[in-house]
């Protein structure tokens, strides 16, 4: 597939992301897709276990504001590679068991995420993000090693 065509799947999984009013980002991502660096720690490094990850994720933030949710602020590509640039926004108003107890407070953070497409679905995900931003905005303390 083209660079474009991959840009392509990752704007329209993103535009999926933001509209919670279904699921439509997971035909986007390939049933054996593997998340290998989890924006929340503790996930299962599995194929497939992304996809709950990312409801867990979605439904523990609330996109209810005007710029809330997830923008794109530069896409590059190369092969089946696309390297997306974001701003997530959202207030932390669920539920997830790897999260304190829901803060009702707003989170603005930068990620970059490295996406994998094969045959027009996402292979595989690497993504890092302002943790540090995201534990001072949401009022978390952080966390300790056992």
């Amino acid at each position: 597939m083209s660079t474009t065509i991959n840009k392509q799947v990752i704007r329209d999984f993103v535009a999926a992301l933001n509209d919670r009013s279904g699921e439509g980002w997971v035909q986007l991502l390939s049933p054996s897709v593997i998340d290998h660096n989890k924006i929340i720690f503790g996930e299962e490094d599995a194929p497939g276990a992304a996809i709950e990850g990312f409801r867990l994720q979605l439904a523990a933030f609330s996109t209810e504001a005007a710029g809330d949710g997830f923008h794109i602020e530069q896409l590059i590509a190369e092969d089946d590679e696309v390297v997306a640039r974001l701003r997530v926004a959202g207030v932390h108003t669920g539920y997830h068991a790897r999260m304190p107890e829901p803060t009702n407070r707003r989170c603005d953070v930068e990620q970059i995420w490295i996406f994998t497409v094969r045959a027009g679905r996402i292979a595989e995900i690497r993504a890092v993000s302002d943790r540090l931003g995201m534990f001072l905005q949401l009022g978390w303390d952080w966390p300790t090693m056992d």
